[in-house]
C-alpha cells in the first residue's frame, strides 16, 4: 500500500489512521484484537489513541492504550506500526493539564500501558490555557532526548497558542510540532479552513483530522430523529439534521452511486483530496465498516466530484 511520509519526520503511514477511542468502550478486548488484525492485515499501520480513552466509562481512562499494548505484545508487531497517543485531556481525576510534571508522569504511564519503549507521535491533546508554552516544550524536549517519544504534534490548541509554540521553539531550540489533529470533515469545514489551514501551510504540518465522518453522520445512517438511537453516539449528530446536512448526504449518495461505493468512503476520499491531509482518523466496529475505510484510499474523486461535494458543504 502507498505510504505517506509525515512532514519533517521519517514516519511513513498508510493513509487511514485508526481511531482507538472504541477500544475498551464499544469494543471489548477480543473484538478490538479482531478489528486491529483486520486493519493491519489490509496493509495499514497507523493507530491513534490517547491516555484518557475511555475515561467516560470509569472516570480514569487507559483502557484503549492497554488493549493496544496487549495486542502488540501478543502479535510481536510493534516495529511495523506507527503509534500515536496523547496527553493533556481531563478525566474525573484531573483537569486539562499540559504542565511538565503531568507530561513526565503521563508519558511513563502510557509507555507502560502500551508495553513499548517509545511513542512515535505524542500529541498535546488539549491545552490547559495556563501552562507556559515553554514549560510544555521543555517537557517534550526531555522525553524526546530520553528516547520515550520520537515526534510531537498538536490537537485542540488555539491558533494563537499554536503560533506561540513555534515562536518559542524557534527562539529556544526546543522541539516543534510536526502534525496537527483538527476537527475537520465535510460538515465541519469553516474553523479549520479559515483559522488552521494557513498555519498548516506556514509551518509545514501533516494533518490527521478527527471526527472524519462527523461521528457517523457522513456514513448516511442518520437521516432523521428516529435514526439517532442507532448507536451510542447517535444523538451527537442531531445538529447535522438540517438543510446543509441533507444537501451533503444527497451529494454523497450521488457520488456513492457513481463510484459503486459507500457514503463514508466518499467522505474520506474527499478529505484525502484536501491539501496537507495525511491520514484521516476514523474508527470501525465491524468488518463492513472496515471495508469503507479500506476502500477510501483507492477512490480518486475527479474535479466534478470534488466540485459537487464542495458546493454542498460550503
Amino acid at each position: 500500500m502507498r505510504k505517506v511520509k509525515l512532514q519533517k519526520t521519517d514516519l511513513k503511514v498508510a493513509p487511514i489512521n485508526f481511531g482507538g477511542n472504541v477500544f475498551g468502550w464499544t469494543l471489548n478486548e477480543q473484538q478490538s484484537y479482531e478489528i486491529l488484525d483486520s486493519f493491519i492485515g489490509a496493509g495499514f499501520n497507523f493507530i491513534d489513541t490517547a491516555d484518557t480513552y475511555a475515561w467516560w466509562l470509569n472516570g480514569k481512562g487507559g483502557q484503549s492504550e492497554t488493549i493496544i499494548g496487549n495486542w502488540m505484545k501478543l502479535r510481536g508487531n510493534r516495529q511495523k506500526l506507527v503509534i500515536a497517543t496523547k496527553v493533556g485531556s481531563e478525566t474525573k481525576e484531573h483537569p486539562f493539564d499540559i504542565s511538565k510534571k503531568h507530561i513526565l508522569k503521563s508519558v511513563d504511564e502510557s509507555l507502560q500501558r502500551l508495553k513499548t519503549d517509545y511513542i512515535d507521535l505524542y500529541y498535546t491533546h488539549f491545552d490547559d490555557d495556563k501552562t507556559p508554552v515553554e514549560e510544555t516544550l521543555l517537557a517534550y524536549d526531555e522525553i524526546i532526548k530520553a528516547g520515550k517519544v520520537r515526534y510531537i504534534a498538536a490537537s485542540n490548541i488555539s491558533p494563537k497558542r499554536l503560533t506561540e509554540s513555534f515562536e518559542v521553539a524557534e527562539k529556544n531550540n526546543l522541539p516543534k510540532y510536526v502534525a496537527l489533529q483538527p476537527h475537520y470533515n465535510l460538515v465541519e469545514r469553516t474553523k479549520y479552513e479559515t483559522e488552521y489551514a494557513p498555519l498548516v501551510k506556514k509551518y509545514g504540518l501533516s494533518v490527521m483530522p478527527y471526527y472524519s465522518l462527523a461521528a457517523g453522520f457522513l456514513t448516511g445512517k442518520y437521516r432523521s430523529d428516529a435514526d439517532l438511537n442507532k448507536s451510542v453516539r447517535g444523538h451527537g449528530v442531531k445538529k447535522y439534521l438540517n438543510e446543509k446536512g441533507f444537501a451533503i448526504l444527497k451529494a454523497l449518495d450521488t457520488m456513492s452511486a457513481k463510484h459503486s461505493t459507500q457514503p463514508a468512503t466518499v467522505a474520506l476520499a474527499w478529505l484525502l483530496a484536501q491539501p496537507a491531509i495525511a491520514a484521516p482518523i476514523v474508527s470501525a466496529t465491524s468488518p463492513k465498516q472496515l471495508k469503507t475505510l479500506f476502500d477510501a484510499p483507492k477512490l480518486v474523486l475527479d474535479r466534478e466530484d470534488l466540485k459537487l461535494l464542495n458546493e454542498a458543504s460550503r
